[in-house]
Parts: C-alpha cells; structure tokens; sequence
C-alpha cells in the first residue's frame, strides 16, 4: 500500500530502505519466516512448472525503486508469470525440475510443477487433482485423467487388430485381451513413475502427484535436485525400472508357448517396456535421457542454467528430427514394416503420431528452458528490498493525520496498532484511494483497515521462492513485514512483487 504525499499529495524522491520501527512489535513467533514451498521438478516427458506471486520493485531497498504513488492512486495492477506446472491433460516428456515433472512411457512428460501462462497474484496451492484418483503409494496421490480412457480405448482397437491376425479363433473376445493390455502396459508406466517418485522421496524432495495420462505418466515433484549427480539418478531411475520390466517380461516369456493369450500379451509388454526406455533415454529434455544430459553438462560447468540451455535445444533438435524421421522410417519399412510407395492410412497416422510426439517434446523443452530462467531470477525478489517503510497509527488516528504523520517520515503505509504498539491491522490501498480527500479528517484508519493473520506476518529475510510460496499460502493485498525479533520492518505490496518479479523475468539471463 502506498500512502507517501500526506493529504493524497504526491512526494518526489526515492524512499529510503525500511528500517525497524522501535515502538510496535510483534510477538517473536510471528516474525519467524513460513516455512518454504516446494517447487516442481522436471519429469520424463511433460509440462514444467508452479505459480509465482506477483512481484513488483517499489520497496524500501528496492535497486530500482518505482516512483511513490500519492495516497488514493492504485497501483497499476500486473501479473506476472507463473511457474509451468503440468496440465491434467498435457503430456510432457522427460523430467522437470523446481517447476518442471517427470514423465514416462511413449515419450510421456514427468511433470514438476507448477502451470505456464501469466502469473496470478498469490494464491493458496490447490489441492492436487486432474482426473480419477486411484490410490496413494508412498503417500503420493495417483490420478488417472480423462485422456487416459481415450488412448485405452485406442491401444484396444489397434492391439485387437494385431491379436487377429495372430490368434484369429478368439474372435470378439480379443479387445478384452487388447484392454487388458492397455491397462497392463499403463501399470508399468506407472511403475516407471513411482521409480522417480522412491528417488525425489530419498532427496527429500516432495511430489505432488502422479498422473496417468494420454501419452504416458507424469511424476509431479516440486522441488529441483540440489546437485547433478542427484538430478541424473533421479531421471535414470524411471528408464532403469522400465528396462527391468522388460528383462522381467521376456524371462516370464521363455516357459510360455508361443502363439498363445498369455504369450502374445508379455511379448507385447516386453516390447512396450523396452521402447519406453529407449524412448525416455533419448538425450533431449524434456525426456529423462534430457535430464541426465543436463546433469552431465551442470557437473562439468559448474552451472545449472547451462546444462538446461544445452539440453533444451538438444530436445528441440531431436523434435524435429522425430517430425521428419519417423514417418520416412516407417514408410521405408526400416521398423520392421513392408515398404509402401503410396500414401495410404497408416502413412497419415504415422505422420499424426510424430506430429504429436515432436510437439510434446519442442514444448516440454520450451518449458524447462522458462523454469530454469524463472529459478535464475527468484533469488532477485527479496522481501527486505520491496518493502514499503511503514508509520505505527492508534486505530482512532483521522486518516488525512495519518497520512501526514506518513508523508513527514518518508513512509508509503500505515499499520494501525493497539495501546501497547502492537500491529493488529493493515490500512488497505484501495481503502485511502476510495476515500474523497475532504472526507479523510473524519475518517479513522481503523475503518480501512485489514485485520492481521498468521499468513500476513512475513519475515523480512524471505527471498525467492520461500517468499512466493510465503504470499501464495495466505492471499492478500499487503502483508507485515517483521524482522526476526518480531520488530515491524514495513508493509510489503503483493502488487510490488508482481511488478519486480515481471521486471526480473524481463531481463536476459
């Protein structure tokens, strides 16, 4: 909230950092910084991304503080980008980190994290959803979304039409055997996404939740592995588990008679399995191979941000070479197909099926090369820099002597305080803006005012995504700044935050 220019006049100059008011504190417990929210990490094949606050420069210690605003001017309202985190129906390949996921099978994304798209201002994280819940491994919710049902029914119809011409006596009854497989092949995603899910648990690193979608499985972890060596067993897990399963299938298929329901089946799965891995190792994010690529080039440069650079475009490249490669291979019969010369079904489908894997691929690259880009610059949004300096007010004090009381010390807000100096309430911008300046000596600031929460006590040492999961937690317009030992430090602006954080994100890595 900015109250600088008394009677709604307008000051000129730049503010100076809040400094700790002596008079009013608050209780020491609520000084002490919420604890931070996990962001998401990336995933096989999938969307990145979380949901940043909005951030703004116009604080007491702000490098670029914005001009003061006379009382009963809003702030000009922006949103800033939000962290990618992975659609209920959006696959993505490969694993994400802070913001991104880890996806599986058919070149599926992991997703980590959080949403793409322009940033809202701070909202509490919603529940995890995004389809049929089917139970909770390891404490972990496994969703099956609505898209999920639409391949099912795709791998029925194609798999019954394989299974015809190799055990035609069964008839009808093959797309039972076909939907058996689909659900089979989907449960060995799924073990591909729990492998990822055992290892983010062993690095302390929280996951949201699985989900089972259109072109594979998403592990939605919200936090990025802290060194490369932990980012690279963390994406080679999934590939190991699916390669296990492949080598499980094939020793159950050696006593099996070949040509039969039970044959046919674990060839089909071993087969699937040993293509998942093969897809997923492929050396391009978002793919888990993308991943441990990006692992690779961390270690040896000792940076992050140019492992994902490096990485990313390794993807893009293998994007278009899945777009071009795949339907000349197939046409060539170099799959194991005949050779066709005329462009038939199967050629459209074919060129379908690579359209859409070199799109899940281009743009879960795209979204890992914005999460790595949104983590670079969080660390710029420090509570401390874009806090308002604040003046203590008597819940009884006339707001026009309030803001004369704030206009003569420099302040832009005004916390109203009990007897003892204690703060128990915010004075709202958009409450002075609403008042007429001739009616501001009638008006006592505790009618403007916003009672003070838990979730609005933030601790002034905050940065980066501690401070975003911080404002997330409780929304509100503005929130009390204190310092550690509960001493008021200012009045921090969620518009402020939204404005630095869409300054920081605008400036090149």
């Amino acid at each position: 909230m900015d109250v600088s220019g008394g009677s709604g006049q307008p000051r000129s100059g730049n503010d100076e950092p809040a400094r700790p008011q002596s008079g009013p504190t608050a209780p020491a417990a609520d000084g002490t910084p919420p604890a931070p929210a996990a962001a998401s990490t990336p995933g096989t094949p999938g969307p990145d991304p979380q949901d940043p606050p909005k951030p703004a420069p116009d604080g007491p210690e702000a490098e670029t503080p914005a001009p003061d605003t006379p009382a009963g001017t809003p702030a000009p309202e922006t949103r800033a980008p939000q962290a990618p985190a992975p659609g209920p129906d959006t696959p993505e390949p490969g694993h994400a980190p802070h913001p991104p996921a880890h996806r599986a099978a058919g070149g599926k994304p992991h997703g980590t994290g959080r949403g793409g798209g322009p940033g809202r201002p701070p909202q509490r994280k919603p529940e995890p959803g995004g389809g049929l819940l089917m139970g909770r491994p390891f404490g972990v919710p496994v969703y099956v979304a609505p898209s999920w049902f639409l391949v099912a029914a795709l791998i029925t119809w194609v798999f019954g039409g394989q299974l015809d011409r190799v055990l035609p006596e069964l008839g009808a009854a093959r797309y039972l055997v076909s939907l058996f497989f689909a659900v089979a092949f989907y449960a060995s995603v799924l073990v591909h996404e729990l492998a990822h899910t055992v290892a983010a648990l062993r690095f302390k690193l929280p996951v949201r939740r699985i989900q089972l979608q259109f072109f594979g499985g998403v592990s939605e972890i919200e936090k990025e592995a802290e060194t490369p060596g932990r980012e690279f067993v963390l994406a080679f897990v999934g590939p190991l588990l699916s390669l296990v399963l492949s080598g499980v299938f094939y020793l159950a298929l050696l006593p099996v008679e070949p040509g039969t329901v039970p044959g046919v089946l674990l060839a089909g799965l071993m087969i699937s399995n040993l293509i998942v891995a093969a897809f997923n190792l492929l050396p391009g994010l978002p793919l888990d191979g993308g991943r441990m690529l990006r692992a690779v080039v961390w270690k040896i440069t000792g940076k992050p941000m140019h492992g994902t650079v490096a990485a990313a475009w390794v993807g893009r490249a293998l994007a278009v070479s899945v777009l071009i490669g795949l339907p000349l291979l197939t046409q060539s019969g170099a799959l194991g197909s005949d050779a066709v010369d005329n462009v038939g079904m199967d050629t459209v489908m074919d060129a379908l099926l690579a359209a859409i894997l070199a799109a899940i691929i281009w743009t879960g690259a795209g979204n890992s090369l914005r999460m790595a880009r949104l983590r670079e610059h969080l660390p710029e949004l420090r509570a401390r820099a874009l806090t308002r300096r604040a003046v203590p007010v008597p819940a009884d004090t006339p707001l026009s002597e309030a803001l004369r009381r704030a206009n003569a010390s420099g302040a832009r807000a005004l916390v109203v305080v009990d007897s003892e100096g204690g703060p128990v309430s915010l004075v709202r911008e958009a409450g002075i803006v609403g008042v007429p300046e001739h009616r501001r000596p009638w008006v006592p600031v505790s009618t403007l005012a916003q009672d003070l929460t838990d979730g609005m006590r933030v601790s002034a040492e905050l940065s980066g995504e501690e401070l975003l999961d911080a404002l997330r937690a409780a929304p509100a317009s503005e929130y009390l700044v204190v310092e550690d030992t509960g001493a008021i430090y200012g009045v921090l602006s969620a518009a402020d935050v939204e404005r630095a954080f869409v300054k920081a994100m605008a400036r090149p890595s």
